[in-house]
This record gives C-alpha cells, sequence and structure tokens, in this order.
C-alpha cells in the first residue's frame, strides 16, 4: 500500500531545492516566471525544466466533456463532478515521489484544518498527468489519503483519476499548468497547484509555491460558490480580505476595512439617531399621560 509521507515532518533542503527548480516556480497573471537555471535535479535536463511552469488563467473554461476513468475504473466525464459543488483540482503524477508527496501531504494538513469536507462543500479531483498510470494505483493512492485524512465520508467527493494524454493535455492547456516528460528520469517535471474551479467549470483562483493556507483555501471555496457555501462569518471575511494573484494569498485590504467601518459607523449613528427619537417620544407620550392625569 503507498502511504502518505507524515504531514508534519518538515521537508528537508534538499527537497525544497528539488521542489522549486521542478517547478516552474510561481505564477503571475499574464506570464509565468522561468525556472531557476543551475543546481538540477539529478538527471533532469535543462530544457525540459524551462517548459515547466503554471500561468494562472482565471475566469477561463475548463472542457468538462473529457473522459476519464475514476479510481475503480469507471468510464466517467469530468463534467461529472461539476455542476452543484465548486472543485478542488490538483493536477500530479502519482508514482512520483518528491514533489507529488510533498504537495499531497501540505494539501492533507489544510484540509485537516478546514470545516469543509469533500463531497459536502466541494468536490476534490487529483488528475494524474502520466497516462500510463491506472485506476488500480489511483485507488491506492485514494484509500492511504483518505484513511490518513480521518473522515470517510470524504470518500464520496475525493476522486483519483486517471486518462489518455487525449484528455490529461486539453485540461493541463486550460489551466495554465505546464509539464514536461524526462526520459532521462522517466518522470514528468511539473508546478505545484491547487486549482479552485467553480461549479459551472470557469477557473476561479489558484495556490501555488507549496502553500495551500486552510483560511485561504476556505475562502476561495466560498468565492468559487459565489456564497453558496461557508458562513455569515466568511461573508464578512471576504468583505476585508483581497486575492492577490501574484502570491495566490488573501491579505488585509486596508482600504475596503475603512469602507467597511466608514459603513458600520453610519449605520451605527443611524441606529443611535432612532433610539434617541423614539426616547423622546416615549418621554413626551409619558409627560402627556402625567398631565391628563393631573388634570383629571
Amino acid at each position: 500500500m503507498i502511504r502518505p509521507v507524515n504531514p508534519s515532518r518538515k521537508p528537508t533542503r534538499a527537497l525544497w531545492a528539488a521542489a522549486a527548480l521542478a517547478l516552474g516556480l510561481l505564477a503571475t497573471p499574464g506570464h509565468a516566471q522561468k525556472s531557476m537555471s543551475g543546481g538540477l535535479p539529478t538527471g533532469v535536463q535543462e530544457q525540459t525544466i524551462k517548459q515547466v511552469r503554471l500561468d494562472q488563467q482565471l475566469n477561463a473554461q475548463v472542457p468538462l466533456d473529457l473522459p476519464f476513468r475514476d479510481e475503480t475504473g469507471k468510464s466517467v466525464r469530468l463534467g461529472d463532478y461539476f455542476g452543484s459543488k465548486p472543485v478542488m483540482l490538483v493536477l500530479i503524477q502519482y508514482r512520483c515521489t518528491m514533489l507529488c508527496n510533498e504537495e499531497m501531504n501540505i494539501l492533507l494538513d489544510s484540509l485537516k484544518k478546514m470545516q469543509f469536507t469533500p463531497g459536502k462543500e466541494f468536490n476534490l479531483l487529483i488528475v494524474s498527468i502520466d497516462p500510463r498510470e491506472q485506476p488500480d494505483l489511483a485507488a491506492d493512492k485514494k484509500k492511504s489519503y483518505l484513511e490518513a485524512y480521518g473522515r470517510p465520508a470524504a470518500a464520496a467527493g475525493w476522486h483519483y483519476l486517471t486518462g489518455a494524454d487525449s484528455s490529461i493535455k486539453p485540461l493541463a492547456q486550460s489551466v495554465g499548468f505546464h509539464y514536461a516528460y524526462d526520459a532521462h528520469t522517466d518522470q514528468y517535471a511539473h508546478p505545484d497547484g491547487v486549482i479552485l474551479v467553480t461549479p459551472q467549470g470557469k477557473v476561479s483562483r489558484y495556490f501555488f509555491r507549496l502553500e495551500y493556507p486552510a483560511r485561504d483555501m476556505r475562502l476561495g471555496l466560498v468565492e468559487a460558490s459565489s456564497n453558496q457555501i461557508g458562513s455569515a462569518i466568511d461573508a464578512i471575511a471576504l468583505l476585508c480580505f483581497h486575492y492577490n494573484p501574484t502570491t495566490g494569498k488573501y491579505s488585509l485590504a486596508l482600504m475596503k476595512v475603512v469602507r467597511l467601518a466608514g459603513i458600520l459607523t453610519v449605520l451605527a449613528m443611524a441606529v443611535g439617531v432612532v433610539v434617541l427619537k423614539q426616547r423622546d417620544r416615549l418621554s413626551r407620550r409619558r409627560l402627556g399621560d402625567a398631565a391628563f392625569l393631573g388634570e383629571g
């Protein structure tokens, strides 16, 4: 059985270096930075690394008619997982033992911290970019990570898909995920990234650089669902926080906070005026009643 690496274990310096080089590193709206030069992971060709990047294609449409197979071997369409819930999409190679393992374990740690659960508030799709990988390997991966996750109900919304190049490549292209096969290592060099997609299949948010904060992903899912999931607190938080596509994080938006504070101040003043008027009316009515009784 394939076991996930302990998520609490801090990655080694060598692993971080290999991951950074295997990525296209950071993606920004409209372009992606090229991979770093020098010190390439053993055996991986520099020309392969140069092809790897993640272009943020916000609002791009994911092709929902693409055929895949799920972890049971059943033929499915990508669109089977869309329609009612936002989707968290991750593209990896199941056989990868370095970057992919670290990426999935960091994601697992974030998922454990979130109150949202796959299958309830959102669907989670892990798609293999290696057309040679089969459903039996996908099933092993799903079993291992579900056991580590500790929420059995998530099985209904957490899926591992495999497919042919004719399905994998169009999906990757639609979300700006550029990867390359390296014959020397028999591995795929690729960027990391958790991609949030709306129920209609529109790319909504990207999280990358092996940083997937639970709070940020929760806010991203709320936005991707058009506020159909989450609480009133999430709605208020989205009024104060702004998604920065350059960093892939939510940060406090000072001007939004100032505007919100101004609105709340005006509302508080309005409520205060109404309360004072009501008290004044009650006082006058009492005085009138007292005067009437005195005359009687």
